[in-house]
């Protein structure tokens, strides 16, 4: 079940729990969930948006590409170690993250990723625009901290993969019960 929301009304919340890591969705072959910790809730184009920041070495990358969708899922307590451990550190590319973090997942609204119930609070975004970042136009010390380029694009943390951003237009938002 779920309880439809108005976005403004949980903007603190979502920008709060961001640094602490929360869900990015995607549904290409098979779900797929990646924390993040970047990303920022807005408008633009006079329409609600959620912005992700995806590397481009990342197995969600090319679901992104693929779909043009995702869905943003944040917890309402605290963060769960577990889900944050196999979501954040393992690849879906190679582990069914499902199975591996027991999430449970809610049939979407609008489009065709899942939110995960166990992180209820859900937006699905559609993919309004993307730009892959010019390192050279970042601040020196932002590009030396953030992709150093000694670090192999299959690290998790700071690596030398540029991101590219994603701006997603919120299509639904919603509370899983």
């Amino acid at each position: 079940m779920k309880e439809k929301i108005n976005l403004t009304d949980y903007a603190q919340r979502i920008t709060e729990a961001l640094p602490r890591g929360i869900l990015l969705c995607t549904q290409s072959e098979k779900f797929n969930a990646m924390v993040i910790g970047w990303g920022g809730l807005g408008t633009c184009w006079s329409v609600p948006v959620f912005t992700v920041y995806v590397r481009e070495s990342r197995y969600t990358k090319a679901a992104l590409d693929r779909t043009g969708e995702f869905v943003i899922s944040v917890p309402l307590g605290a963060i769960d170690p577990d889900i944050n451990r196999v979501c954040g550190a393992l690849s879906g590319h190679k582990v069914d993250k499902v199975q591996e973090a027991h999430l449970t997942l809610e049939e979407p609204d609008v489009i065709a990723a899942s939110g995960v119930k166990e992180y209820p609070l859900t937006l699905e975004c559609k993919v309004l625009y993307a730009q892959k970042q010019e390192l050279a136009a970042l601040p020196k010390e932002i590009a030396e901290r953030f992709y150093p380029q000694d670090v192999d694009g299959a690290h998790t943390g700071a690596n030398r993969d540029p991101h590219t951003a994603y701006i997603g237009q919120v299509v639904s938002a919603y509370i899983i019960k």
